[in-house]
């Protein structure tokens, strides 16, 4: 795709506004899924608070020119250094979600990363975005199943696989619990109000059906109550990921390889051994341990020890265009967002997705322009130590 103009809806300049905007129009329970951490928070606002520590130094009597937001990464150049972050349950939050944000993350030719559990197949996702889309495997408890998957995501001819290492449980989130959410999930009279109070949604999801894993229906009974849905997850994935369940995967997968979920140098250490191309410093948005460190403390030290041995991305607090800068100059070569974009297509619906890529755009542009950095790779020469 050719570069796209940077166009937004000015009444939703933030991504904070999209987050207003969504929780007036998607049921409660969709809402705190989306928006919650795990136990108190605590890590879930560390995310954002400590990465906004990180500060930029301007140069203003450099000789600049332009800003060039354009990134190469796995031999892709991309037209911005962000992507979409795998989300479960997309549809749960808006109907179609996933499609709504390949598609916009095509047009504008930045990565979508699709989960396993989301409510969009691989299959429709690749055809939506020509085979650029990224998959990213949540690992089966069975090698038949995940070497299943992961044919499939070739065939689809996903460029890049990425394998979750930080979910070895169902993180203890208080929210999902009374809401009826966790494993096995329950639809309770309260949750029905709720969708009842919000029209829009309800006759969008009615229309487009309800929301499955549209990937795992292969390996699925029909018919499946909540209950028995949550029985089958549980038996299904084991989220523990070891060197012994990446290396058959590496072996395997011809592509790029992925591990997302590193949160120190030991982990780092074990990807680059096993061969893997790159990694993603995550703390699940702060939705697995409220005791961790924030994303941006172990980021800057892995990116400084192994940066120039692997790709060492970021995701989890990353709200904005100083947020994405503010990363990118402490070390990551690349960034993700996930709740940003939930929230642009939860407020905006099918515009959501042009929308959310268009602000975070030119939100990011500013900044290089402002500080007189002309590369993304520049970034970190304009970090304050």
């Amino acid at each position: 795709m050719g570069k796209k103009t940077i166009k937004f809806d000015a009444r939703f300049p933030s991504v904070e506004d999209l987050r207003k905007r969504a929780r007036r129009r998607i049921p409660k329970f969709a809402f705190e899924y989306l928006d919650g951490g795990c136990n108190e928070d605590v890590n879930l606002y560390k995310n954002t608070s400590e990465l906004r520590e990180v500060e930029l130094l301007p140069y203003y009597l450099n000789q600049h020119t332009s800003s060039d937001m354009r990134t190469q990464l796995f031999g892709h150049t991309y037209d911005a250094p962000f992507g979409i972050a795998p989300v479960g349950l997309q549809g749960l939050m808006w109907p179609n979600a996933p499609e709504i944000l390949a598609k916009a993350a095509f047009e504008h030719n930045i990565p979508f990363v699709l989960s396993t559990v989301t409510t969009s197949s691989i299959e429709r996702i690749a055809e939506i975005t020509e085979g650029k889309a990224w998959f990213q495997l949540y690992h089966p408890t069975e090698d038949k199943l995940r070497d299943d998957i992961i044919k499939r995501a070739e065939v689809a001819e996903c460029p890049v696989l990425v394998i979750l290492c930080d979910v070895p449980t169902f993180g203890f989130r208080p929210r999902d619990i009374r809401n009826g959410l966790a494993m096995p999930p329950k639809m309770s009279l309260r949750n029905m109000l709720q969708i009842l109070g919000k029209p829009q949604w309800a006759l969008k999801t009615l229309a487009q059906g309800q929301p499955n894993f549209e990937t795992l229906k292969p390996y699925m009974a029909k018919n499946l109550d909540l209950k028995q849905l949550g029985k089958f997850m549980d038996e299904t994935f084991s989220g523990r990921l070891n060197e012994e369940k990446i290396a058959p995967i590496r072996d395997m997968w011809k592509g790029k390889l992925v591990l997302k979920g590193v949160a120190n140098e030991a982990d780092a250490e074990k990807a680059i051994r096993l061969g893997l191309d790159g990694l993603i410093v995550s703390n699940h948005g702060g939705r697995q341990l409220d005791a961790g460190e924030s994303t941006i403390k172990p980021l800057t030290r892995i990116a400084e020890a192994y940066g120039d041995q692997i790709t060492v991305m970021m995701d989890s607090g990353i709200r904005s265009g100083p947020d994405m800068a503010r990363s990118l100059a402490s070390g990551a070569q690349f960034t993700f967002l996930g709740r940003a974009f939930m929230y642009g297509v939860a407020a905006l619906g099918t515009r959501g997705g042009d929308h959310t890529i268009s602000l975070l755009k030119a939100q990011l542009q500013q900044v290089l322009e402002q500080i007189c950095c002309e590369k993304i790779k520049d970034l970190p020469d304009h970090l304050v130590s």
